[in-house]
């Protein structure tokens, strides 16, 4: 079985996975931001949270200690977050793309050219691009009222009140940063060139072809 990449890029192969998987599970995962409410641990990503409050009997609130996603896109603290939460999948959808069909590539022959490589390289930079623009909306939504009852009542755009910042927030962005200086300049070297001797075979069956076909439709 030969491979259409490189020794260098099978290694751009590997790391594409990883700095793809690393941002799009940290992505999914409600562990972006801690802080506490009611005296009970309170963890948020861009469109899930972990330990909500509820009203309980006598209008009383209570705790209810369990993680999920919002009910819908609209209930997402902030305007800010929606638009982090629509940039950031995106930006991970495409990084998953090309780490699949880099991973194809180690088992498929001619199916990742110089070229190609170069192209899926300019798709992970743009990947990497979205979700670091994805990171830096997220603190612009610290300023809603769930996120401030959550740090204290003192938390603002860029300013945490007593929260802090979770690993998956910082594993999404090195991941992003990853694919956009490192992977996106392995894949330069990635493909193989196409060898002369396969190039002029399949000049010369494409030729061979098209003859008959002319021969063909030139009998009477």
């Amino acid at each position: 079985m030969r491979s259409s990449l490189t020794l260098v890029g099978t290694l751009w192969a590997f790391l594409s996975l990883v700095t793809a998987m690393a941002s799009s599970t940290s992505y999914f995962l409600p562990y972006w931001l801690f802080g506490s409410q009611l005296g009970k641990p309170v963890s948020f990503s861009t469109f899930r949270r972990c330990n909500y409050p509820v009203r309980g009997e006598g209008h009383s609130l209570i705790m209810v200690e369990e993680c999920g996603r919002y009910a819908s896109f609209s209930a997402i603290p902030s305007l800010a977050w929606q638009m982090c939460t629509v940039v950031t999948g995106v930006g991970c959808a495409l990084l998953l793309l090309v780490a699949m069909t880099a991973v194809l590539g180690c088992c498929m022959e001619e199916l990742i050219s110089r070229m190609m490589g170069r192209c899926m390289g300019a798709a992970q930079f743009v990947g990497g691009l979205l979700i670091s623009s994805g990171c830096a909306l997220y603190p612009l939504g610290w300023n809603s009222p769930e996120v401030m009852q959550t740090c204290g009542n003192i938390s603002n755009q860029f300013q945490l009140g007593t929260c802090r910042l979770g690993w998956a927030y910082y594993c999404t962005g090195g991941g992003a940063a990853a694919a956009m200086l490192i992977c996106t300049w392995l894949s330069c070297f990635a493909g193989r060139n196409p060898k002369p001797v396969m190039l002029v075979e399949s000049i010369m069956r494409n030729t061979n072809s098209y003859a008959m076909e002319l021969d063909y439709c030139l009998k009477p």
